[in-house]
C-alpha cells in the first residue's frame, strides 16, 4: 500500500481526494497539511511514498515545498496539483523534480491514474499538459527563475501581509537578512515598491489574487 501525503489548504478538497484514493484500497493518506511549512515538516516526519502538493499553499508555495522535501527525500514521487497552467510554472516544477502535474479541472478524470503511475515510479502527464510542455520546456530565463528560493519565500510572505519580524521567524533568519532578501528581490525584479512585489507574487501565482 502506497503512503500518501496530501498538502492542500482547502479542507473540502482534501476530504474529496482522501475519499477518492482510500476507496481504491491501495492508498493510505498518512498525513495532511494545510500550508507549505507543515507540508515540509510532515513529509520529513512521515516519509511518504507519494506527495500530492497544491501549488498555491500559504506560508510556503508548492514549488518551494518540493525543493525542500526533495533535499531530504530524493526518491519521493510528487504530484503537483493546481488550477494554474502557466508555462513558466510547468517548467519550474519539472526542473524541481515533480513527476506529475495535474490541473484541478482534470482531477476527476486523471487523479487515480496519476497517483497509480507514481506508485510504480512512473511519471504521469495529461495530454493537455504534455502538449504545453513540449512547446515551452526549453525557454529563456525569466525573473521567477532568477530569484533564489529564500528570495521567493520572502516575496510570498510579504505578499501575504507578513511583517519583517514574522518573516524572520518563519524562515529562521534575522530581520536584517529578511530586509536583504527583500531588497535583492526588488532589484532583480525592477520593483520600485512593496505593491510591485505583491503584483509580481500574484502574477507568478505565489499567492492567490
Amino acid at each position: 500500500m502506497a503512503r500518501v501525503l496530501l498538502a492542500e489548504d482547502h479542507e473540502i478538497v482534501r476530504r474529496g481526494i482522501r475519499s477518492l484514493l482510500e476507496s481504491r484500497g491501495n492508498f493510505e493518506i498518512c498525513a495532511e497539511a494545510a500550508d507549505g511549512l507543515d507540508a515540509v515538516r510532515l513529509a520529513i516526519q512521515e516519509k511518504p511514498d507519494i506527495a500530492i502538493i497544491d501549488y498555491s499553499l500559504p506560508r510556503l508555495n508548492g514549488l518551494e515545498v518540493v525543493k525542500q522535501v526533495r533535499k531530504v527525500l530524493p526518491r519521493i514521487q510528487i504530484l503537483m496539483f493546481t488550477q494554474h497552467d502557466s508555462e513558466d510554472l510547468m517548467r519550474d516544477i519539472l526542473r524541481a523534480g515533480v513527476r506529475s502535474f495535474l490541473l484541478k479541472s482534470e482531477a476527476d478524470e486523471h487523479l487515480i491514474q496519476a497517483v497509480s503511475a507514481l506508485a510504480m515510479s512512473r511519471p504521469y502527464f495529461t495530454t493537455r499538459v504534455s502538449e504545453t510542455m513540449l512547446a515551452t520546456f526549453i525557454g529563456s530565463t525569466t525573473p521567477a527563475t532568477q530569484l533564489t528560493s529564500r528570495e521567493r519565500e520572502t516575496v510570498q510572505l510579504i505578499a501575504e501581509g507578513a511583517s519583517n519580524k514574522r518573516i524572520a521567524a518563519e524562515l529562521g533568519v534575522s530581520v536584517k537578512t529578511v530586509e536583504t532578501h527583500r531588497s535583492t528581490a526588488m532589484r532583480k525584479l525592477g520593483a520600485k515598491s512593496m505593491a510591485d512585489l505583491v503584483r509580481y507574487a500574484v502574477r507568478n501565482k505565489l499567492v492567490e489574487s
